[in-house]
């Protein structure tokens, strides 16, 4: 049986709307939470989207160049429904593949896209997940 991934991340605030995230590799994340015409990185549910669309591109761009496929250029945009009542999550989630490419096919490239999103993608595949809490609180 093999020992199951754990990955790991820490949040620090660095103002009241601010906050960095960072690996244990040492790689950061801006997150932003000011106004929309304040804003200098992403907030929360703008980086889950650019996860899942991220994930999905790996994924899709492996699978096309396992196929032996040409892959010029792909572009994925993620567009997601929010609820109005709390908490706000996302209710609705489209992905729109783009690729530019001479040699795929238009169904090959649809069957793979949706498993690309669907199967192997492990973002789509967290969304459905557990969430544990536990809580410190140091004084």
């Amino acid at each position: 049986m093999q020992k199951p991934a754990i990955m790991k991340t820490t949040t620090t605030l660095l103002s009241d709307y601010e906050f960095e995230a960072v690996t244990e590799s040492g790689h950061k994340v801006q997150i932003d939470m000011r106004p929309a015409e304040e804003k200098q990185g992403q907030s929360p549910t703008e980086l889950l989207l650019s996860a899942l669309s991220g994930c999905a591109s790996v994924d899709l761009v492996q699978m096309l160049k396992k196929r032996k496929r040409t892959v010029n250029n792909l572009k994925v945009t993620a567009e997601g429904t929010r609820r109005e009542e709390h908490p706000r999550g996302y209710k609705h989630i489209k992905l729109h593949f783009v690729l530019e490419s001479p040699d795929a096919k238009m169904e090959e490239f649809e069957k793979l896209g949706h498993m690309a999103a669907t199967k192997y993608c492990s973002v789509a595949g967290t969304l459905s997940s557990e969430v544990e809490h536990t809580f410190e609180i140091i004084r």
